[in-house]
């Protein structure tokens, strides 16, 4: 790889995220503060070109400067056409896009993006781990695009990203280096680490417990025992995955170092990462493996990167953006924010994620805690590391903060959930897992749906998921193991899922809702119906997982099999389940084998639906350039 000696203008982006014809949002990453000027230009319309003077500018480090632009047009821009544009910035050296960033353009044209009248074409997908053993959604998705970039009919509205867009809890060794190469390449700023046996970030890089042995960090005292459990144990999943947290990011600048590593091929092309010292031989046989993996991750990045340059995105967090089974029990709660290390390292993955992912989908939304980061990184300037009791105040205020959901006006109105930081607490047990939101929350929903027509409803975690699966955590919900199955879905709580089910059930609630959903690491699609009521609401759950990510395939046979003998139509365990007022008939996929309801395989979905905002086609494009289709069931076939 060609190692560049001097810093690039453009680190990372610029993405394009969201968007409407009074204002488009570009979030892009820069070596500098840039002043910059924009240039928009529609398909059979005269080019605007904007000054950008009001461009937020926020220091991560000492040659790195996350840049969100608002280009407000003078005339609202066309919908439904391709709008081509560029950046420009130091007119005395005429850059631009294509001279600064060409992996963005295919060829010599700009990149474009589509602003949609609708949201009725839609790509969504989860779960991006760099070193999974198999290709990147996000890659095929680029080739797909760019084979219809000049047929706005065919440009999707958004790209939905519904959760894990980067694994902070489970980081390989060689993208772990890579992150501390970057830091001291950019000089991403410091901080003091409470709680831990290394006084600040910078000893914690140089650490012989650095990698893959971050849970040595913590003095081993009993009071530090849960916090080592939950973070750094590396629990072996006996039904789900092995959680892999030796490597566990700590630091902020760890965490914004990722975001770079992940979105743009530029970074690593200030860097040489290799092998560290004082590992052991399993540790370097590990390292090894890993590395082949990540080297195909970053071959795939020039395309990832023109994606999002062209693609229109909206995002919503999940466990592993921040930590694994975050907020997953009241127990964990009370473990997690009790300690300064483990409150730390959340709240560390919080603020990443508000400047790298929330700041785009709503800029007005995240304002009070994004100024109290600006502040935070605005001060550290002077020296290079952050303030001890800035940096604690800045975590209180966005660990308070429950504005993270958002809507998208339209046909269908598009609603995201937070399902991670408003939970629903068992009344029961502190070890039981929590709803995933609360009653306040769930309020709030209902009356975002209120006398809607259509409705799609981005929900990280699956509404309706596998039954056999869900059976399987409430066992260990019940041994007091939550934990060791990732057991978090709708069902599992009783007051939650009861609310929630009455809000589909609800006389002035949409009468179609479309549920998108990622997480499991397989995909599927179910018909929803309410049972013994003539028009009652109609709904599709479409799962679609992961973008670099799948289930055990074996295991997922079995999961399948069992499910389809244990749940049939006639099994009285239907009688036993929480959803048992509703019919649920399972798709089919295309490609599968005979009887199989559930794909494995990296991919990424994309749902068409049609005016009435029911779904007409939905396909999940497999990352191994297979499209697999998940036609809907003749109306005789009974529900399974």
């Amino acid at each position: 790889m060609h190692i560049t000696t001097d810093l690039p203008d453009l680190l990372a982006g610029p993405l394009v995220r969201r968007v409407e014809p009074e204002r488009v949002l570009l979030w892009l990453v820069a070596s500098r503060p840039l002043q910059l000027r924009a240039t928009l230009q529609p398909d059979n319309a005269a080019a605007q070109h904007l000054d950008l003077n009001d461009t937020r500018v926020i220091p991560i480090g000492k040659y790195a400067y996350v840049h969100l632009l608002s280009l407000s047009p003078d005339t609202p821009l066309p919908q439904d056409q391709v709008i081509h544009y560029d950046l420009q910035w130091d007119s005395e050296q005429g850059n631009g896009l294509r001279r600064t960033a060409p992996h963005l353009c295919h060829g010599d044209e700009l990149p474009s993006l589509m602003i949609a009248s609708d949201n009725r074409r839609l790509l969504h997908g989860s779960c991006r781990k760099p070193h999974f053993a198999g290709e990147d959604a996000l890659v095929r998705t680029d080739s797909w695009l760019a084979e219809r970039r000049d047929q706005p009919e065919q440009r999707p509205a958004w790209l939905l990203m519904t959760g894990d867009q980067v694994y902070v809890d489970d980081v390989s060794g060689p993208l772990l280096v890579a992150v501390h190469q970057l830091i001291a390449r950019l000089g991403l700023f410091d901080e003091a680490l409470e709680g831990a046996t290394v006084a600040d970030s910078q000893a914690l890089y140089q650490s012989d417990d650095t990698y893959y042995r971050r849970e040595q960090l913590l003095p081993d005292v009993p009071s530090n025992m849960a916090v080592r459990d939950r973070f750094f144990g590396g629990v072996r999943k006996p039904v789900f995955t092995s959680a892999n947290a030796h490597n566990h990011l700590i630091s902020l600048a760890e965490m914004l170092a990722m975001y770079l590593l992940v979105w743009s091929p530029v970074p690593w092309r200030l860097i040489q990462p290799a092998m560290p010292d004082g590992l052991n031989d399993e540790e370097r046989q590990r390292y090894q493996s890993e590395q082949q993996q990540i080297d195909a991750f970053v071959e795939g990045l020039p395309q990832v990167a023109r994606l999002l340059a062209h693609q229109p995105s909206l995002m919503i967090f999940d466990d592993h953006d921040v930590t694994d089974d975050w907020n997953l029990t009241a127990d964990w709660e009370r473990t997690a924010y009790g300690h300064p290390f483990s409150r730390q390292i959340i709240g560390n993955a919080v603020l990443a994620y508000l400047l790298c992912q929330g700041w785009g989908n709503d800029p007005d939304a995240v304002a009070e805690p994004l100024d109290a980061l600006t502040q935070l990184l605005e001060n550290a300037k002077r020296s290079g590391s952050m303030d001890v009791s800035e940096q604690d105040a800045c975590i209180d205020a966005v660990l308070r903060f429950h504005g993270w959901e958002y809507q998208i006006a339209g046909t269908p109105s598009l609603v995201v959930l937070d399902t991670r930081t408003r939970r629903w607490r068992s009344e029961r047990s502190p070890f039981r897992p929590s709803g995933l939101m609360d009653w306040e929350a769930l309020t709030e929903l209902q009356q975002r749906l209120l006398d809607q027509t259509a409705v799609v409803i981005v929900s990280p975690a699956p509404m309706f998921g596998v039954k056999l699966i869900e059976g399987i955590q409430k066992l260990f919900s019940l041994a007091g193991h939550p934990l060791v199955v990732d057991a978090e879905n709708w069902m599992t709580h009783r007051g939650a899922a009861k609310v929630l089910l009455n809000i589909f059930r609800h006389g002035r609630t949409p009468g179609n809702y479309v549920i998108l959903s990622g997480d499991v690491h397989y995909s599927f699609v179910y018909d929803i119906a309410i049972r013994h009521r003539e028009h009652g609401p109609q709904l599709w759950q479409i799962t679609s997982s992961g973008l670099k990510n799948a289930f055990p395939t074996r295991l997922l046979d079995w999961f399948d099999r069992l499910n389809r003998w244990l749940y049939a139509p006639a099994s009285p365990l239907n009688w036993l389940t929480k959803r048992r007022r509703m019919r649920v008939s399972p798709r089919d996929p295309d490609r599968a084998s005979a009887g199989e309801r559930l794909w494995n395989g990296s991919g990424i979905g994309l749902v068409e639906l049609d005016e009435q905002g029911r779904p007409e086609n939905v396909r999940q494009l497999d990352a191994r350039g297979l499209d697999v289709d998940f036609p809907p069931r003749d109306t005789a076939d009974p529900a399974r």
